[in-house]
Formats: C-alpha cells, sequence, structure tokens
C-alpha cells in the first residue's frame, strides 16, 4: 500500500473555499453548495474546517449563519455581501439524479480577497480546498488566488463543471495550482488533455500536464480509483446502496473523506473504502447533509 501524502497535517482544520446557497428542490429548500457540504461533513467529523464565502443580507443569508452556528461550524471565513443575493440553484431528480439551474451574480461571486486571508491566518500549513463554480466571476478567482499564494498545506481541487458556468481554459489554469484533483468520467472526458486516449491515459496526462500529486476519479455506481505520481493506480467497486433515496452530495461526501485521509496520512486504499462508504451511505439521505450526529460517527477520524 502506498501513502496517500507526504504533505504535513493540516492544523487546526482545512480551508475550505466556494459557494454557499439553497438547492432549491420542487417541495423544500434544502442549504447545499459543494464547498459547504463538504466543510459541513468536516465538521461533522470534527475536523475543524473553515469555510471561506459569503452570503447576502438576506433573510437566507441569515439561515445560514443560524445553520452555522447550530453546527458548531467556524463562521470566521463567511463574508456578508450587502450588494448580491445568497446563492440560489433550482434543482429538478429525474430517477434519483439531480439537474441544476444556477443562478447568476450571487454573493459567492464576490468573495473579498483581503477578508479573506484575514480569515486564514494561523492556517496557513493547511490544506486548502476548493471547487471550479465559484470561481466564475474574476473577483471570486482573486479571492482564491491570493489563498493559494499565503497556503502551503497543499491544494486539493474537486471538478464539478456546471453548464455554462465554466470553460475548458480555467479549469485547466485551476487544475495547474493544484495538488490533488478529484474529478468524475464525464468531466474527466470533457477535460482530457487527449480527448482520444482511454481512461487511463487520460488520467496520466492529467497527471503529467498539470505536476499532480494524484487524480482521484469517481465512477457513481462503477466506484473510484486513484492515480499517483508515484505509479499508484488502485480502483474500488462502489459498496451498495440499501435505501437509496438520491444522489445529491454523494461527490461532496467522498471528497470530505478524502480530505480527512489527506490530513491524518491514510493511505491510499484505505481512503477509497472509507470515501466510497460514505458517500454511499449519503445516497441515503435526503439532499446532501444531516444534523444527525450519530451519521458521521462511523467514518471516524483515525
Amino acid at each position: 500500500m502506498t501513502d496517500a501524502t507526504s504533505h504535513p497535517s493540516a492544523s487546526p482544520g482545512p480551508v475550505v473555499f466556494g459557494e454557499v446557497l439553497f438547492d432549491c428542490f420542487p417541495d423544500r429548500r434544502v442549504l447545499g453548495g459543494a464547498p459547504f457540504n463538504v466543510a459541513w461533513n468536516l465538521a461533522g467529523f470534527e475536523a475543524g474546517p473553515l469555510f471561506v464565502g459569503a452570503v447576502g443580507e438576506d433573510e437566507p443569508g441569515r439561515d445560514v449563519q443560524r445553520l452555522m452556528a447550530r453546527w458548531g461550524m467556524d463562521a470566521g471565513g463567511l463574508q456578508t455581501d450587502p450588494d448580491h443575493p445568497t446563492g440560489t440553484v433550482r434543482v429538478s431528480l429525474d430517477s434519483g439524479e439531480p439537474g441544476y439551474e444556477i443562478v447568476a451574480d450571487q454573493a459567492y461571486d464576490h468573495v473579498n480577497a483581503d477578508q479573506a486571508l484575514r480569515a486564514v491566518a494561523g492556517r496557513e500549513n493547511s490544506i486548502l480546498y476548493h471547487g471550479s463554480l465559484a470561481v466564475r466571476e474574476v473577483r471570486a478567482r482573486h479571492a482564491l488566488s491570493t489563498l493559494k499564494g499565503s497556503m502551503t498545506g497543499g491544494v486539493f481541487m474537486d471538478v464539478n463543471l456546471r453548464d455554462p458556468w465554466w470553460d475548458t481554459d480555467t479549469v485547466h489554469a485551476l487544475m495547474a495550482g493544484a495538488t490533488w484533483v478529484k474529478l468524475n468520467d464525464d468531466e474527466l472526458a470533457a477535460l482530457s488533455v487527449d480527448p482520444d486516449a482511454g481512461r487511463e491515459a487520460r488520467v496520466h496526462g492529467l497527471l503529467a500536464r498539470f505536476d499532480l500529486d494524484a487524480v482521484i476519479l469517481t465512477r457513481g455506481s462503477e466506484g473510484a480509483l486513484v492515480a499517483g505520481a508515484d505509479g499508484t493506480w488502485i480502483a474500488r467497486p462502489a459498496p451498495p446502496v440499501e435505501g437509496l433515496v438520491d444522489t445529491v452530495g454523494a461527490g461532496d461526501a467522498f471528497s470530505a473523506v478524502t480530505l480527512m485521509g489527506l490530513i491524518h496520512g491514510w493511505d491510499w486504499e484505505t481512503i477509497l473504502e472509507r470515501a466510497a462508504r460514505f458517500a454511499a451511505r449519503v445516497c441515503t439521505l435526503r439532499g446532501a447533509t444531516t444534523e444527525d450526529r450519530a451519521f458521521y460517527m462511523l467514518e471516524g477520524q483515525g
């Protein structure tokens, strides 16, 4: 078995940068956003994350603050934007699979770089997690770039391609600044440096071009694999899901446990097994997260 990382442990906890928003289902409204879901899960694992993002000066923004306080999350990185609303996504479900309509020009697009930098003081050696949606606007891209310039614990990039809010050059530039990249089969095909190559060649192409430590590829019901710059290639099947409700947040759950593994130095086999198991459990929830503390006891730290 190979070690997942030789990077120093993140202390006091990872920094999670990106969107916080409400997923608006036909019958309910659920707090979400891929980075926020990751931070929420990490808080459930008592990993001490700092979420860096923004909400509006509106009732949804106050709801975010109340829910974070109730869950015990550090709100020191949450900014309030008086000029833009708290993020919204309209979610539809087709046979359990989510579809998204993402609203433009939201508070999370306007994170202030100076405020973000002050918020991460003392966490410069922590892992920095980010996705790709929250940097669709210049101001948020600048804030992320500023954080990258101040932190040394490695960058975990979680690719989330959401049309029409991405382009290949921007996502490739983000990958070039990452240490580890997680993406799915469709995203691999869209971002491959050699679209005619097979899966293994595509993965190795990303590793080489962007000088990554590892690529983590999630494949839904087919499981997941990791490829490392040291020659690691480990694939694991997906565990069965008993009582499937929907797959919303499964990828975010996988990311949270992968971050736990990077923090604690788990080997990649352990990371894949635990991340896939927790992602399968999240598929039994309505939505991406829960306030049930017992839900997180199965994947404790160590």
